[in-house]
């Protein structure tokens, strides 16, 4: 009997250490999961816990100036721009709201071709003779919104890149607009591109958001449907303020009021925009240049001898040329910004005036570069300095005539430049190229 319960024993605690052996070897991940858990679980802190403590500092909110300070201070410095504090607060929110539908296009029914509710079909193609996407439909709307719903009726008109023509506030709003109302009384228009890049949303990389603020004429008064379409049909060096919101890594919000850039970064937790980049200024020099070399063939000879320079120079501003090309103008000029160099979308055989719209895009672009020390320049001349092509001052009679003097307008509204913006040493030598080898396209 002694013997019998001996050999039980020894058999029992074989089969012990051999399971616990075995459960040790099968389940490496758990130990080490275990061992993590204790880790932590012996600090102060626990790891969902938001206060600062010297035991995290890595958790430790910097003390910024929220954008709403920013704007606070600044307009009341400047008195011109006075009343554009809750225009530009609007636009911020504004740029949260795009970055959370972005952020879900992935996973919400925000893709595809927008539908018209009143009749279930396809909306119509934009004036660039694309068939708008439900992105760009919603994005426009929230842009239209923000500019025109709180700005207080400091601005009285808006131009968006996804519309045929101009459209005033009062209308945005859904006021009658054949008669005057307050609406039509402000002393600005706005400007924008509500979701530059947004085929880019399809592999995960970077979207922006471009707009500009100018001052309306002296004396302009409105026109047909409370619209003075002259108010945008000026040069870059007349707006008051630039901006643009970057969709990326991180939410930047980028703005320029005539004195100095500065930019914005989205706090997710607290939802607010705060200054972590204060009077941004961008390299004399840089080695960086984003263009989209797969047109290469297509560009002039002196974008062509341009970009041969650089990559034949083995350094520039003592650091190694690279190129960067995201396919999104906000990414692309944000790097530059930055880093320093050179952005470029040139004029193509098929596109002699490049893609890029003036008044929404490359205009808005070029005060932010000339803002930090850089430059925006058409490859013949400054951008800021480009007029638009001018209504004729014919007085309208008919209908026919009317719809004649619209397509006119929006010849001016939309019309392309060449683009190229970045540091001025690099700017400097693509005009030179310009100069030297001159352009026949």
């Amino acid at each position: 009997m002694m013997r019998f319960c001996s050999v039980v024993i020894t058999f029992l605690s074989t089969a012990m250490f051999s399971s616990q052996t075995v459960a040790f070897q099968s389940t490496p991940m758990i130990f080490k999961a275990r061992q993590t858990s204790e880790l932590y679980s012996s600090m102060d802190v626990p790891l969902n816990s938001s206060r600062n403590t010297a035991s995290s500092p890595e958790m430790k909110k910097k003390d910024l100036r929220t954008f709403q300070r920013f704007l606070e201070v600044e307009c009341w410095k400047n008195g011109d721009i006075r009343d554009l504090d809750r225009t530009l607060l609007a636009v911020a929110d504004a740029c949260k709201q795009i970055n959370r539908i972005v952020q879900r296009a992935q996973t919400d029914d925000l893709y595809g071709a927008a539908i018209d509710p009143l009749t279930g079909e396809l909306a119509e193609e934009n004036v660039q003779g694309e068939v708008q996407q439900q992105l760009d439909v919603l994005c426009n709307t929230i842009m239209l919104r923000a500019f025109c719903g709180a700005s207080n009726n400091v601005v009285c008109a808006v131009a968006s890149e996804e519309e045929p023509l101009p459209r005033s506030c009062a209308d945005v709003m859904g006021y009658d607009t054949s008669e005057f109302n307050i609406m039509q009384s402000g002393d600005f228009v706005a400007v924008f591109d509500p979701i530059d890049g947004s085929k880019n949303i399809d592999s995960s990389l970077p979207v922006g958001t471009v707009f500009g603020i100018y001052r309306a004429p002296d004396g302009a008064s409105a026109g047909k449907d409370g619209v003075n379409l002259d108010s945008f049909l000026q040069r870059g060096t007349k707006m008051v303020a630039a901006g643009y919101c970057l969709y990326s890594a991180t939410t930047v919000l980028v703005l320029t009021l005539g004195s100095g850039v500065h930019g914005f970064t989205l706090d997710p937790d607290k939802q607010k925009f705060l200054q972590t980049h204060p009077n941004i200024r961008i390299p004399d020099v840089g080695s960086l240049y984003s263009f989209n070399e797969a047109n290469y063939r297509e560009f002039s000879e002196p974008v062509q001898q341009f970009l041969t320079s650089m990559k034949q120079s083995s350094t520039v501003g003592g650091k190694k040329v690279s190129s960067r090309y995201v396919g999104a103008l906000v990414a692309d000029v944000h790097n530059v910004l930055i880093n320093g160099g050179i952005y470029g979308y040139p004029a193509t055989r098929d596109n002699v005036n490049g893609k890029l719209r003036l008044l929404y895009e490359s205009a808005p672009m070029a005060m932010i570069m000339e803002q930090a020390g850089g430059a925006g320049s058409t490859g013949r001349g400054r951008i800021l300095d480009v007029l638009p092509p001018q209504r004729k001052k014919n007085n309208i009679h008919n209908k026919g005539d009317i719809e004649s003097d619209d397509e006119e307008a929006g010849k001016g509204i939309h019309v392309r430049v060449p683009t190229y913006l970045g540091s001025v040493e690099n700017v400097y030598e693509l005009e030179q190229c310009f100069k030297f080898y001159g352009e026949d396209d």
